[in-house]
């Protein structure tokens, strides 16, 4: 397991900064709606810097490790959501992200050769 996150750790860096950036990016949209053109165009920003973020994290790592690690953007959307729009988190929502990152950590460690 080590092993397996040795090899993929700069793929998987780079793969969750890259679901903040896009994350940060669709906050942003949804700000938008209020704030106007220019935090949606900050958005757009945001999520394109975490889209060629992830082009380069595929250099750094296997697919089959690296791609699951996207799923990480329904965690960091809940606890966006949640800090930052006050919208209410529910225990089935606690118990999705559990299982989320159980998975991500259990898929970033099982690389083996």
């Amino acid at each position: 397991m080590r092993e397996s996150f040795a090899k993929n750790r700069t793929g998987i860096l780079l793969m969750l900064i890259s679901s903040i950036c896009a994350c940060v990016g669709q906050l942003f949209w949804k700000l938008s709606a209020e704030q106007g053109i220019w935090v949606a165009l900050a958005g757009f920003l945001f999520y394109g810097m975490g889209a060629l973020i992830m082009l380069i994290a595929y250099r750094f790592g296997s697919l089959s490790v690296l791609q699951p690690m996207l799923s990480m953007n329904y965690v960091l959307s809940i606890l966006l959501g949640a800090l930052i729009l006050k919208e209410a988190v529910t225990i089935r929502k606690v118990i999705g992200v559990l299982v989320i990152m159980a998975g991500v950590v259990l898929i970033g460690g099982g690389d083996e050769e």
